[in-house]
This record gives structure tokens, sequence and C-alpha cells, in this order.
């Protein structure tokens, strides 16, 4: 197997991660999930225009932490007699939960499929802001320059969960058989959702987002997804006076830390030549996972299409 551009596979194998984690990680998210729990979300069920003989397609809002109204693409299966198994689908960053269409293979399999639209981003999510600071490039360090609870990524980690609490407690849900997917982005939801929720049985990320950004701009690959990383310092810190604090405050949003939380069992696709997200900082993650776990690598694939993996992770998420 070739070298990755980032470090030998077998260093990728052990590999602990940079970014440092807060003290008080787990009372953090520990008093977030209490926030999130205290919320009325008012759920709300809108039909689409978008129908098919076999899934019935609907637009749900919730209420998510701060008061957003939060949206996600809902398909449910017309003709199921007993609780069935669900999927819940995150989306890569800036986009949105995507078209109705490529989620009927879900449903038709006799899945409840919920697609979240991550507040601020491409779809029809609400984000209410009211932060200090920048707020005119990214959503990582949107917050940054606030109090840790007013980072946006801690909110959209919460709206992941508060999402598969509303799919679990569906009556025509089985609670014991929900899954969740995504890439990049929706790799790094993936695994905070699982983390928050452990009632989820199997998660299936794709190269994972939001981890390690420590490593990230230390690797100088503080450019496409993570370029407002750099963009932050030579804005805010140009000398680097707060380096530390800036990483340490990214630590509550680093899902390497949230991944010992995990209980679901995790298959993972990632591709060597990833120069968008690392492959050690996705490694940093997954090495902390101590639920059952698997890992499909592409030796010669970066951030993009894994030819074959749609196909690996519909068999998995199939064991529903």
């Amino acid at each position: 197997m070739p070298l990755t551009f980032d470090m030998p596979l077998e260093k990728l194998q052990t590999y602990a991660g940079r970014n440092p984690r807060p003290e008080d990680f787990d009372a953090f998210w520990d008093k977030s999930l209490a926030e999130m729990n205290a919320i009325d979300p008012r759920v709300e069920l809108v039909p689409d225009e978008f129908q098919t003989p076999f899934a019935e397609c609907l637009h749900l809002y919730f209420t998510g932490v701060g008061g957003a109204r939060i949206h996600a693409k809902l398909l449910r299966p017309r003709q199921s007699g007993k609780p069935h198994p669900a999927v819940l689908m995150f989306h890569g960053y800036s986009g949105s939960g995507g078209d109705w269409n490529d989620k009927l293979g879900y449903a038709a399999m006799g899945f409840t499929v919920a697609a979240l639209d991550c507040r601020g981003q491409g779809g029809l999510s609400e984000d209410v802001g009211g932060v200090r600071g920048n707020t005119l490039h990214g959503h990582i360090i949107r917050g940054l320059q606030d109090a840790p609870e007013k980072l946006l990524f801690r909110q959209i980690y919460l709206d992941t969960a508060q999402m598969a609490k509303i799919v679990l407690s569906m009556p025509d849900v089985d609670p014991a058989r929900v899954g969740a997917t995504g890439g990049s982005q929706g790799g790094g939801l993936t695994l905070a959702c699982v983390s928050l929720e452990p009632r989820i049985k199997l998660a299936a990320p794709v190269f994972p987002f939001l981890t390690d950004y420590q490593r990230v701009w230390e690797m100088d690959q503080d450019k496409d997804a993570y370029a407002e990383l750099k963009d932050y310092f030579r804005r805010y810190d140009p000398r680097h006076r707060n380096e530390g604090e800036v990483f340490r405050k990214l630590g509550y949003i680093d899902v390497q830390h949230l991944a010992p939380r995990i209980r679901a069992e995790v298959f993972l696709g990632m591709g060597l030549r990833d120069t968008v997200c690392p492959p050690s900082t996705q490694f940093a993650a997954y090495n902390k996972i101590r639920s059952k776990k698997s890992l499909v690598l592409y030796p010669d694939y970066g951030h993009e299409g894994l030819p074959g993996h749609n196909d690996l992770i519909f068999q998995f998420l199939a064991k529903l």
C-alpha cells in the first residue's frame, strides 16, 4: 500500500490526535444535552408535493437549542404493519438534505428516512445568530470569540441529536433499529449524533470532517473546507498570541473527543489521498471509538466518491 501524503498507515493506526481536549468536556456536553432535552421541539409535519406510491414524503420541522426552527426531509413507508427501522442522514458542508429521490431506496426497503438541513447552510433550517465576532466566513469559527456554548457547531451537533430523539420516539419506528450515515461534514455529524444519542445502533460515516483542527493547521491543510481556520488567525490573531486558547475552545466541537461516547457499531470509509480531511484527522476520531468498528480504505482516492462504497453502506444499514 502506498504512503499517504499524511503519514504511513502503521502510524495512522495508532495516531491519538493533536487538538487539546478541554478539561470540562464531558460536563459541557452533559449540560448541553440537558438543555436540549428541556426544549419542547414542537414537531410539525408538512406533506410535500413530491410523493410516491410506497413512500410518504414530509417536511419535518422542530425547535432546536436557541429557539431555531430546524428542518429535515422525512420519508415514511406507506405500508408497514409493524414498527420498522430508520436511517438518519447528514449532508456535506454548506449543502442541504438533498432531493427526495436519492432516499427512496431506503424507503422502499421499509425504512423511515430523516435527512437534516444544518442550520445556516443550504437548506431550510433557521440560523438565529446572536454571537459576538466574525460571521463572514465559516461555521467552525462561528462563536469562537464568544462563550463555548455559542459555538455554532455545538448547536448543529445538538440538532442531530434532537432529530434522532424525535425519530426514535415515532410510534412506527423501532427504536432498537436506527442507523445514521453521511459524508464529509455529514460523516462528522454522524459520529457526533451517535455519540450524543447512544440508542442508535449503526453508524456509517465517510471521510469525516470536524476533527483534529490543530493537526489540520499544523499540516498547512487549513484550506478548502478548513480555510476558515487560517482566515480566523489572519483576521483576529495574526501573531497567534491566543493560539492555545483557540484550539482549546475548538476542542469542544472536535469529534475525536466525542468518539469515546459512541456505542453504535461504526463502519467508516476513507480515501488515503484525502487532502480536504487528512487521513490522520479521521484516524484521530476512529482510533478513539471503543465500540465495534470496521474501516474500509481506498488508497488511491481522496475526498471524492468512493466506488461501490454507497452499496456497502446500504448493505451495512440493511442489517437493521
